[in-house]
């Protein structure tokens, strides 16, 4: 049994096919651009953690330098009367 589809049947349901195919380009350039600004933002988000990393390095490294050779730091000195 065949059934076969009237022109008008078979241009509807390439105009439907064409209307699913254009939204789905649609949503396909919507979610690359979200995709390039998450990977732009996630390079800028590196990019401060480094420098954070860095900073707080080189803090660390300057405590250490000031603090006296002993290892012991003023504030930790217990007072005479304890």
């Amino acid at each position: 049994m065949t059934h076969e589809l009237s022109p008008a049947d078979l241009a509807q349901r390439l105009e439907s096919l064409e209307s699913r195919l254009a939204h789905q380009e649609h949503w396909l350039d919507t979610l690359d651009q979200a995709v390039v600004q998450q990977e732009r933002r996630l390079e800028k988000l590196e990019q401060l953690s480094g420098l954070m990393r860095e900073r707080l390095r080189e803090q660390h490294q300057a405590l250490q330098a000031s603090e006296p050779q002993g290892g012991q730091r003023p504030e930790d000195d217990v007072p005479p009367h304890y």
